[in-house]
């Protein structure tokens, strides 16, 4: 039979081939044309932001951050907060683009050069003959020269189109008065407080209650979907333990830096200094060399007698005072003339009269340390470390395609990926579909969640594809076991209804006696009970709830004493007792002059926050995708 088929199999091929291909014409093409669109998440003036752009930008920002708060929660950058004002920064950005586009706004080469020459981030990618280091620059910032110098000047030429608001914005010392008179409003108050535990007693629940508050809420009382997965991942330090280094190598390397894994020679030395600067005339250089000369000539004569010559007649005043000490010192310490001669002694020598830029020198060497070089056996491991390091990016880029390559081609299986790669097959219960507080590595990354808990995954319990969980970090996990969301039962959740019930049944009868008795207590005043008088501010809320406060500053200041009643919902009710306006001590003149700026400063944010959102409108930018329920504030400017 199988001769048979190897006989005809091309014939077999072609038949396959005519039947299969139609059938993929008819109703295959719909979906591959479909395959692989990006998904539009925004749009500006019709240019579509796409979720790849989104998450880049996002990897972009987060990487960011990481480095420059290590101990960030990795589950706060993968929120739906955080993600959602990465979008509208990247909406903000080009919006503001393309009104400096419309407007024409560009940026002088002259300004654009002068910005780079005073910025002392780039001075650092500066080599010691002032040429621009560029691979140096581009390793460092991922970024060309080129594309760093576009994103200055598109951010720069940006900012013209706020400034044109914010560096006009006015505000009048009436407005600035009003909105700092209400920042420091202060109040004296005495008030009654009704909690909820002192009516608890009062409250009786049934199991009926119980019973129907659970069927009521059923939202309230459901067990997330969860998920025990094996994961890989895949880093730098999985990498380097691949890596293989020969004896050869380690010995090269050990030769080429020995002075890195010892000490450096030191010498001390003493010295007496004639200044005489450069730029002195050369009669007062010529004085200072023969002074210079004639110490010289006593020191050779009595060398005992250096330190004393030093304190007498050096003019170096930090060492003077020690008969000429400068401790030990290694080479780069001195300038080139002092540190050839200094090196050139013997211990215990003088050296002849040398000229430096600071004058004439007269130098005692009195102390040796030598080099100390360990053996190469007892670095040994420091450098296999450094070149399995050197060499961990280099075997990382290989070791990502083995690892796509394996969890691909063996899909129902992690292990195959985890022998090619020496890597340990981790594994997680209970994982839900976002991250947990708390989780870290590829358990806080969203993305790879995403990819675990998709449709296709949880029904094959197959290996998802590599996901990028962070810089030079790949992951893949599949699902062992899946409980998809269910109800709780009611008899786990009983306690807990119960103590809700009472709690919120408490809150209403001491919401109803406070009222009452603030009913009473405007009538007649006699008989209230208020606690010690206490002075509040929105500055200065003396523990106070909030809505006291705001309660407090909004009462009528004409009819003092007053009353006001507050409802703290779960908290209870307060009757707040007004009784005196505090004034404020005016200010010094600058903290009043600080105060009055800092109004202005506001002013002139929302002024660029409405222009901004003005812009938005004119160039139709939408964000495509839902807003979380918690986001970010993201401010027009930056």
């Amino acid at each position: 039979m199988f001769d048979t088929f190897r006989k005809y199999n091309k014939i077999v091929m072609i038949i396959l081939f005519l039947l299969i291909i139609p059938s993929f014409v008819l109703f295959g093409v719909e979906r591959y044309q479909g395959f692989g669109r990006d998904e539009k998440v925004a749009r500006i003036e019709g240019h579509d932001i796409t979720k790849p752009e989104w998450d880049q930008q996002h990897r972009v920002e987060t990487d960011r951050i990481r480095q420059q708060s290590p101990n960030v929660d990795p589950t706060l950058l993968e929120s739906d907060a955080m993600r959602y004002a990465t979008l509208e920064r990247m909406v903000r950005d080009r919006v503001l683009a393309a009104a400096a586009a419309k407007a024409n706004m560009t940026v002088s080469e002259e300004r654009l050069s002068r910005i780079f020459a005073q910025d002392p981030g780039l001075a650092s990618f500066r080599t010691p003959d002032g040429k621009f280091d560029r691979d140096t620059f581009q390793r460092v910032t991922g970024r060309t020269p080129e594309q760093y110098e576009a994103s200055v000047r598109a951010e720069m030429a940006t900012q013209q189109v706020l400034l044109g608001i914010s560096g006009t914005a006015f505000t009048p010392p009436a407005l600035a008065a009003t909105t700092i008179n209400a920042f420091y409003d202060t109040r004296e108050i005495q008030v009654a407080r009704f909690a909820p535990d002192a009516f608890a007693s009062k409250v009786t629940v049934s199991d009926a209650d119980i019973e129907t508050y659970y069927k009521d809420h059923p939202a309230q009382f459901q067990a997330p979907e969860q998920a025990n997965v094996e994961y890989l991942l895949l880093d730098l330090d999985a990498a380097k333990k691949n890596v293989v280094v020969n004896e050869a190598d380690l010995k090269t390397y050990y030769e080429q830096n020995a002075s890195r894994f010892g000490t450096k020679e030191e010498r001390r030395a003493s010295h007496i200094l004639i200044t005489a600067p450069a730029s002195a005339p050369a009669a007062d250089r010529e004085k200072a060399k023969a002074k210079a000369e004639q110490l010289l000539a006593e020191v050779k004569k009595a060398p005992n007698t250096f330190a004393e010559v030093a304190r007498k007649n050096s003019q170096d005043p930090g060492s003077a005072e020690k008969g000429g000490d400068l401790d030990f010192v290694t080479k780069g310490a001195m300038v080139k003339p002092f540190e050839d001669a200094m090196f050139a002694l013997k211990k215990g020598e003088i050296s002849n009269v040398v000229e430096t830029e600071f004058g004439y020198h007269i130098i005692h060497l009195t102390d040796i340390k030598p080099a100390v070089v360990p053996p190469f056996e007892q670095v040994r491991a420091t450098i296999e470390n450094d070149l399995r390091s050197q060499q961990a990016t280099q075997e990382f880029a290989k070791a990502a395609e083995t690892f796509t390559d394996a969890v691909y081609q063996t899909p129902d299986s992690l292990k195959p990926a985890a022998d090619k790669l020496k890597l340990t097959i981790r594994t997680a219960d209970n994982v839900p579909r976002t991250p947990a507080p708390g989780a870290t590595g590829p358990l806080a990354n969203r993305n790879f969640l995403n990819a675990l808990f998709a449709a296709d995954s949880l029904e094959r319990k197959q290996n998802t594809e590599a996901i990028e969980v962070g810089p030079s970090q790949l992951a893949s996990g599949r699902v062992t076991k899946y409980s998809p969301a269910h109800p709780v039962p009611l008899a786990d959740v009983k306690d807990k209804i119960r103590a809700q019930l009472v709690a919120e049944r408490a809150a209403v009868l001491a919401k109803t006696e406070g009222e009452a008795k603030l009913a009473a207590w405007t009538a007649k005043a006699d008989g209230a009970t208020f606690g010690a008088p206490v002075t509040v501010s929105r500055r200065d809320a003396q523990s106070q709830p909030l809505p006291v406060i705001d309660a407090a500053l909004r009462a009528d200041a004409s009819k003092l004493p007053v009353l006001v009643g507050v409802d703290l919902g779960a908290q209870g009710y307060t009757i707040v007792r007004v009784t005196k306006v505090v004034p404020r001590t005016p200010p010094p003149a600058e903290l009043a002059k600080q105060e009055q700026a800092q109004v202005g400063q506001s002013v002139a944010a929302a002024e660029d926050a409405a222009y901004y959102n003005m812009l938005k409108d004119r160039y139709k930018a939408e964000i495509l995708v839902p807003k979380p329920a918690d986001t970010l504030p993201v401010a027009a400017g930056r």
